[in-house]
Order: C-alpha cells, then sequence, then structure tokens
C-alpha cells in the first residue's frame, strides 16, 4: 500500500550552474508552482561528458545552488552527481530517483537548449521512458512529448555571466544582480569567481 505522505511529484533540474543565473531560478520556480511538485532535486553536474571547459570547481558551484534555489518550498540541493566517480549522465539519476520514489511520477525540467540536443544524450530514450519533460519554452520543432512550462523570456546565460566577470578588473558583483540573484552576486564577488575568461 502507497504512504499517503510520500511525494507524488518529483522534479529533477540538472546543469553546471557555473553560475546559477536568474534564469535558472525562475525555471525552478516554474516548475515547482507549475507541476505541483512536492519536491524539486537541484543537481549541480559532475563530470560533464559534453562540456569542453573545466567546471568551477563543485563546492563552489553547490554553494551558489544553496544560495540561488535554499529557500524555494521543496527545492533540494542534491549533490549526488558531484560525488559520482565518471561522467555524470541524467539517465543514471533518474534510475536512482525511481528507486528512491518508486511511486512517484518524476519530471525532468529542461532548458530550451537542453531539450533540442536532447536526442545526443546518453541514453536518452532511457531518460524519455523515466521521467515526462518539462520545458520553457514552444518549441514546435522538437519531435518529443513535453510539458510546456509558462514563464517570462529570460535573456540571461552561464556563458554571458562568465564572460562579463572575466571583462571586469574588479570583478565586481556590481550589476550583477540583475543577472544571478543578489546572493550569488555576493559569492561570486567574495570568491573572486569568473576572473579569467572560460
Amino acid at each position: 500500500m502507497q504512504d499517503a505522505q510520500a511525494p507524488r511529484r518529483i522534479g529533477m533540474f540538472g546543469g553546471a550552474f557555473d553560475p546559477p543565473h536568474g534564469a535558472h531560478r525562475a525555471l525552478a520556480e516554474a516548475a515547482l508552482q507549475q507541476l505541483a511538485l512536492d519536491r524539486l532535486h537541484v543537481l549541480p553536474t559532475g563530470m560533464a561528458w559534453h562540456k569542453t571547459r573545466t567546471l568551477s570547481p563543485p563546492e563552489h558551484r553547490v554553494a551558489m545552488c544553496r544560495l540561488a534555489f535554499g529557500d524555494l518550498p521543496g527545492a533540494v540541493i542534491d549533490e549526488r552527481e558531484i560525488h559520482r566517480a565518471g561522467p555524470s549522465y541524467t539517465a543514471d539519476t533518474l534510475a536512482e530517483l525511481r528507486g528512491e520514489y518508486p511511486h512517484a511520477e518524476l519530471f525532468l525540467v529542461l532548458g530550451a537548449d537542453q531539450l533540442l540536443a536532447f536526442k545526443t544524450w546518453v541514453r536518452w530514450q532511457e531518460v524519455a521512458a523515466l521521467a515526462t519533460l518539462a520545458e520553457e519554452t514552444d518549441l514546435s520543432q522538437v519531435d518529443l512529448p513535453f510539458r510546456r512550462l509558462v514563464m517570462p523570456l529570460q535573456a540571461v546565460s552561464a556563458t554571458a555571466v562568465r564572460a562579463r566577470l572575466a571583462r571586469s578588473e574588479a570583478a565586481s558583483a556590481d550589476g550583477l544582480d540583475v543577472l544571478v540573484p543578489p546572493s550569488v552576486a555576493s559569492y561570486i564577488s567574495q570568491h573572486h569567481l569568473y576572473q579569467t575568461p572560460t
């Protein structure tokens, strides 16, 4: 018999979060509300098999995720991927979540760029079988079933944040809080992150 108190709707939101920015936060909020999630696992990636650049140290990315998402009811900063040996694959993490929540409906929260590249992922068919894809825009060119999340257009990317900081000699947080949550901007400034081009 299923526990009436067991979470029934679980979301997974993975990414480099290098750094987590305003669009990440807005997407997490939209997913929690519009999918009526009991829990949203925010997962900073460990070894990103699809990225050519070196990611910032995981302890910084986890700390920034705690600042960016930690106050959202239902959000859980999940460190399993950074502690996993070898490349991080979404299929592995979803299989683990399926084991932890055997009766829950699983949702994979994606940005538009992730959905467009989805069929290049390792074991993408397995991912699609394990979870309902949930994405922020209406992409008619994607031949995949997904739930659309309605949210304002966010013209910000982690690449743009890093590039802006690399251009600034002082790597100041001034004005950065329009791109990332203010607490993340302070953390970036305090720890002198992204001061060299990436």
